[in-house]
């Protein structure tokens, strides 16, 4: 049985076609139903919804409770979580109109769109942090969200999905490249507070910093873009097409796809833009730091649909996709999100520097050493996943406190 971002899902067993037909007639009959299946619920297939995906799906509700929130201007800690549970359900209708998008438009495209739009939820969060000057916010969160991939939801992909199985494998040749490459978007984020450390303090201008972020911005994303044609041409024989079998078990039209697409980003902006209200209170009234805001909580929330698909795939002993989706969203938050955020900054007169803390880099840092040393020999078990998942606590606690 396989189930992915589409929120579709396949089995091997065959119902009798009697039922099926009844079931989709009923589904076909139900408003409910057809509203689920066209945003990407499919409860009409061989085989019902998950409780997982309906549980997700169920969040659409706080959609109108947290306008109603906004409109009669209750407490912004209310604000925030209904923003925030949100924009759970809306991430993942999002990543199902982007993966159908993709199929329908041929490999190429497709596997460039699904990279683009891939964090997309993450990217307008940003922007509206951004905008409000919540910078620390915004940095905090790409590191959040660096670091929650590679050690959250891997790790705990990997404990899942190990439980009961004396190893799970997967593709050594393309972890090691996405592990390379991560590498690399560690150093771009490196060398800048290195450049800050070894640059007297009277020449280190804001303008200055703002040439570094924006030079080292561009090379991320040549970077990114060699990855793409690494990814998508040279080797895409590396990356195993289990994925487009797997996660989509029905099929979209353009128009459909874009419908959805469009009408999900819609309510994301919104949903983002009361979240970033929230996080005002969060910060003032609560007393959290906007680091521990950025890199837990709004990480977090803007990965959470992702988090699912990966950790059920893992389940499913697919750990290849599951290795892929953990590590290729980490890949398109160092090398994509980041740089572009550096490039809307400047161009929006909120300069976002790569000029991150000491900390944080030291998160970072010790992130990439235990995802290298993991993911080197092709082999995976539950007690590297709890190794990850520990390493991400410890983190955590030290995020909360750090002033």
């Amino acid at each position: 049985m396989a189930e992915g971002k589409s929120g579709n899902v396949l089995t091997d067993t065959h119902e009798p076609d009697e039922k099926m037909l009844a079931r989709q007639a009923q589904a076909t009959s139900n408003p409910f139903l057809r509203a689920l299946s066209y945003i990407g619920l499919d409860m009409t297939g061989p085989e019902r919804a998950s409780v997982f995906q309906i549980a997700i799906y169920a969040l659409l509700l706080f959609i109108p409770i947290a306008f109603i929130v906004k409109f009669l201007h209750l407490s912004e800690i209310w604000l925030f979580v209904t923003s925030a549970a949100a924009i759970i359900p809306l991430a993942k209708i999002l990543g199902a109109a982007t993966e159908e998008l993709a199929l329908r438009v041929g490999s190429g495209i497709g596997g460039l769109l699904n990279a683009t739009f891939g964090n997309a939820v993450e990217m307008i969060i940003a922007f509206f942090a951004l905008q409000a000057g919540l910078y620390e916010v915004v940095k905090a969160s790409i590191t959040g969200s660096i670091i929650g991939n590679v050690l959250f939801v891997l790790g705990l992909a990997i404990f899942l999905g190990g439980l009961g199985r004396d190893k799970q494998t997967f593709n050594r040749t393309a972890a090691g490249v996405s592990a390379s490459q991560l590498t690399l978007a560690a150093a771009g984020l490196f060398i800048p507070a290195a450049f800050a450390l070894t640059t007297p303090a009277s020449e280190l201008t804001e303008f200055l910093r703002e040439e570094v972020s924006i030079g080292v911005a561009l090379l991320l994303l040549a970077s990114y873009i060699a990855q793409l044609i690494f990814f998508l041409r040279t080797h895409k024989h590396l990356y195993t097409e289990e994925e487009e079998l797997d996660m989509h078990g029905q099929a979209w039209s353009i128009r459909h796809s874009i419908i959805v697409l469009v009408g999900a980003t819609i309510f994301v902006a919104f949903m983002a833009e009361f979240l970033v209200e929230g996080v005002n209170y969060l910060t003032e009234q609560l007393g959290f730091t906007e680091l521990f805001v950025g890199v837990i909580l709004v990480a977090l929330i803007g990965n959470a649909a992702e988090h699912l698909t990966a950790v059920i795939v893992a389940m499913k002993n697919k750990m290849d996709l599951a290795v892929n989706i953990a590590m290729g969203s980490t890949l398109q938050v160092a090398l994509f999100v980041a740089p572009v955020l550096v490039l809307v900054g400047f161009f929006i007169g909120k300069p976002l520097d790569l000029f991150f803390s000491l900390f944080e880099l030291a998160a970072i840092g010790v992130t990439m050493l235990i995802i290298n040393n993991i993911t080197q020999d092709g082999e995976s078990n539950w007690f590297e996943g709890l190794q990850l998942l520990a390493l991400y606590a410890i983190l955590a606690v030290a995020f909360f406190f750090h002033p």
